[in-house]
């Protein structure tokens, strides 16, 4: 099975000359398409860090990041946005919607910025649409979010992580925002969407949200610390 995610000696220094900050140091990290991984640590660990070169917002200051067979550790800024909008989708713990666009407009987004496919408007509300039945919330599609509950917010999200069917879905803390009721939906659809082949890397402080998943990778000053299966974390 094709590896989703591989990085080889992972390095990310921040600072110059004397004063340097070493926020990652040899990280090494194997996903394969379709598994489902969540990622801990404590404040200052290199999580953040991590988690932005991962999702090709920042690039390392050595060592190799490859995203489905394609090493993207060189790349500029403009073709790292390339590979984020064509492959990446992010879900974020305050779901980051434009407030005065409606559920299938804020779905859109994705599909509007890409580079390629030179999808009609039609063809692009139709690929929304289609995103949204798949979250359940087709019939909310003309509501702005501030007609809609936290977790229902949190489905347009996820809707609009999937529209461009990237090859990785990065959750950040997609549960932190809402009750814990409506944390659980959202984690049930998310099983659902792991379970139809979707590969998701999720950041987590919650113990119980991350013995949810596959493996967790607990982060330590900038280090693995532990990388665990689901059978041994309990």
């Amino acid at each position: 099975m094709q590896a989703i995610i591989k990085t080889v000696n992972l390095h990310k220094v921040y600072g110059m000359g004397d004063i340097q900050v070493q926020a990652l140091a040899g990280v090494d990290i194997h996903i394969k398409e379709g598994e489902f991984v969540a990622v801990m640590g404590p404040s200052g660990s290199g999580k953040s860090t991590l988690m932005n070169i991962l999702g090709c917002l920042d690039r390392p200051t050595t060592g190799r990041y490859l995203l489905a067979g394609e090493d993207v550790s060189g790349l500029n800024k403009v073709q790292l946005a390339a590979i984020r909008n064509r492959r990446i989708g992010f879900i974020f713990q305050s779901f980051n919607l434009l407030p005065r666009t409606d559920a299938v407009g804020n779905v859109m987004l994705p599909l509007v910025y890409k580079r390629s496919g030179n999808l009609s408007p039609k063809e692009r509300q139709g690929k929304a649409m289609a995103a949204l039945e798949a979250v359940g919330l087709a019939d909310r599609a003309y509501h702005e979010p501030h007609e809609l509950s936290g977790g229902q917010r949190q489905r347009v999200a996820i809707a609009r992580a999937l529209v461009n069917d990237p090859v990785l879905i990065m959750a950040d803390e997609p549960t932190g925002n809402l009750d814990t009721k409506t944390g659980e939906e959202i984690m049930g659809l998310l099983h659902l969407l792991h379970g139809r082949g979707r590969t998701i890397l999720m950041v987590t402080h919650e113990h119980y949200i991350a013995e949810q998943t596959e493996r967790t990778i607990l982060l330590v000053d900038g280090r693995i610390a532990t990388d665990t299966p689901k059978e041994t974390m309990r």
